[in-house]
């Protein structure tokens, strides 16, 4: 096999013709060696296109039916957007407890990666998605035939326990079957499978908003269909060849191997594999937690300080505030019907959709690297846009002219407003108004009735059917603004550059990025990092809002955008093409050189192995050298 070694560009070509092996670099006096090196490149190359040429189906089945997990985390994670606007009227939730049904989910998911880390170390990478097939299909069974909100919130936590452990092991069991020049676009199929079942999820929403009773329930129960599907998939596919490896079942990795490849030779993968296992268990030592080893090496600690990083800055830029609650803030840009905001999600959820598919498409070809650092800064971009729409919103907000007496003498706080504006952001209080053309006039704000939020406590608004009657409005959470357009801008922009880089990135870097012994810890971690930062989040989304305005939000999401852009330009190295077993290599520098730019990869040139008296080429791919 060849021997990776570094050397100038100017270096000069080794001399002496042993028996055994011999280093040769090209030099213009050396042409019989220059033509040597073109039938190199060509025979490598001829073989990368036939090992391409000849990828075997059976891969793919694997990839989808894996996928399938993130399918179901997509749409149990994107199906509460609309499903909120249901429930909140039925079950009269509050903000708490609107942002329990989300986050509550999203806590279990936390949890259960950190667990599932375990799991795919002790049982494999084939049981833990059985395992969460199983939870996908019980919780959405509780879901549907929930009867209160304390149920719902029983039945969310089960979803999220599903969650947790798809998120983690899915992309590292695809990563583990996929060949090398196939897997950052198999493992981005998994998001692609996310932001689809996001998508499915709001055409969902879409069709059942019209059942204003009960709606919710076939929203929230459907995802059972894919569950059980999955569940009887995964009994008939094999478990990760990887996994197989480490736990002294050689035979059985050997004959799944093969069955992955096709026609093509496995010898040289097989024992990469079981080499690479030795030495790291050799160079690290088997004694002690994972977790303890992976801290205590620095190229598994730098990963790891990468991976987390990647998934907290994900979170932070504001993502899933923007699947979540998607509805909810077109409503609050000044959407007044339901429905009306249903579909327009269902629209940015598309988007996301769509452009997670050129994501696909991108990934092997600009790379992990520039990839991300175009989606982070198109995203950071996006949220100024949408800011700054709310901002606008906020300085033409309706002003209040009518501050009518309260007849139950409460000393309501919603009698201090004098703009629409501050009266949205009072929970306990909604505007009464009229329209003249599309000017809001006669408006007060009037405190919300305790029952329902689609009418007032007293007063004018206080009787749904009589106010309708007398050309009289009721808005709650959103004022009247005719620049409700700029939020659906900005979601869509928001959507058009975070879906094919920084929606993807962190799950396929993560399931590159560490060796064996520590793939699922370090995926655990990264996965546990993500739900952590997302239950953050979407937790306080709507309380953040209240506090520090619809704008000032988002302004402090595009900040911690901006500060994700110096972490990834600084710490992220490219992983595109690489091996699996080679990625370790690039986390031997410190933290802060890890992410080596594009510019730099061009000092490094081709050298050929050449072994035997017969100077036959080595059909191990070259080495960059320096």
């Amino acid at each position: 096999m060849g021997e990776k070694r570094r050397r100038q560009a100017d270096g000069s070509a080794g001399s002496g013709a042993a028996a055994g092996e011999r280093s040769l670099i090209a030099a213009e006096s050396c042409s019989s060696l220059n033509s040597a090196a073109s039938g190199g490149e060509l025979e490598r190359a001829a073989r990368r296109q036939f090992q391409q040429d000849e990828t075997p189906g059976f891969v793919y089945v694997v990839s989808v039916f894996s996928a399938l997990g993130g399918f179901l985390f997509g749409y149990d994670t994107g199906v509460v957007s609309g499903a909120l606007l249901l429930l909140k009227r039925e079950l009269n939730l509050d903000a708490l407890w609107q942002e329990l049904l989300v986050s509550g989910t999203v806590g279990a998911a936390a949890l259960s990666a950190l667990a599932g880390g375990v799991l795919n170390g002790l049982c494999g990478r084939r049981p833990c998605i059985l395992l969460a097939s199983g939870l996908f299909t019980a919780g959405s069974g509780v879901l549907a035939a929930a009867r209160d909100k304390e149920t719902l919130l029983a039945g969310r936590v089960v979803v999220g326990l599903g969650i947790g452990v798809a998120s983690m092991t899915v992309p590292v069991y695809i990563a583990e079957v996929a060949p090398p020049h196939l897997r950052g676009r198999l493992v981005t199929i998994n998001t692609l499978f996310i932001t689809g079942g996001q998508f499915f999820a709001s055409v969902v929403d879409g069709i059942f908003s019209y059942l204003a009773k009960d709606g919710w329930r076939y929203m929230l129960g459907l995802s059972a269909v894919p569950a059980v599907i999955q569940f009887l998939g995964f009994l008939f596919l094999p478990e990760s060849p990887r996994w197989l490896i480490q736990k002294g079942q050689t035979q059985r990795a050997r004959r799944i191997l093969s069955q992955m490849r096709g026609n093509q030779a496995i010898d040289e993968e097989y024992d990469s594999i079981k080499n690479n296992i030795e030495e790291e268990e050799k160079e690290v030592g088997a004694a002690g937690p994972v977790i303890c080893r992976m801290l205590t090496y620095p190229p598994t600690r730098r990963a790891l300080i990468v991976g987390c990083g990647l998934q907290m800055f994900q979170q932070l830029s504001g993502i899933n505030t923007v699947m979540y609650y998607s509805a909810t803030i077109l409503q609050m840009s000044g959407v007044e019907d339901d429905r009306l905001a249903i579909w327009l999600a269902a629209l940015t959820a598309f988007i996301n959709f769509i452009f997670t598919l050129v994501g696909v498409w991108l990934v092997e070809r600009m790379g992990r690297r520039k990839l991300t650092l175009g989606s982070l800064t198109g995203t950071a971009v996006a949220l100024i846009i949408l800011a700054s729409g709310f901002l606008l919103s906020a300085q033409v907000s309706p002003r209040i002219t009518l501050n009518p007496p309260d007849p139950s003498h409460q000393n309501s706080t919603c009698t201090k407003y004098s703009y629409c504006n501050g009266c949205m952001l009072d929970p306990d209080c909604g505007l009464c108004y009229k329209l003249n053309k599309s000017s809001v006039v006669e408006s007060s704000c009037i405190p919300v009735d305790k029952d329902s939020t689609m009418k007032a406590a007293w007063g004018r608004c206080s009787n749904e059917t009589v106010f309708k009657k007398e050309d009289l409005f009721w808005a709650y959470n959103f004022c009247p603004t005719p620049y409700s357009w700029t939020a659906l801008l900005g979601l869509i922009l928001y959507l058009v550059f975070f879906a094919p880089g920084m929606g993807p990135m962190p799950w396929t870097v993560n399931s590159e990025i560490y060796p064996l012994w520590a793939r699922s810890t370090g995926n655990a971690c990264s996965s546990g990092v993500n739900w952590v930062f997302n239950v953050l989040v979407s937790l306080t989304f709507l309380h953040t809002a209240e506090y520090l305005t619809y704008y000032g939000a988002f302004f402090l999401y595009a900040g911690f955008a901006a500060l994700g852009l110096v972490f990834i330009y600084g710490c992220l190295p490219e992983t595109k093409g690489k091996k699996l077993e080679e990625i370790e290599s690039l986390f031997e520098n410190r933290l802060c050189t890890c992410g080596m730019s594009d510019s730099d990869e061009g000092r490094y040139i081709e050298y050929i192995r050449v072994k035997g008296s017969n100077y036959h080429l080595s059909d191990n791919d070259a080495s960059d050298v320096e």
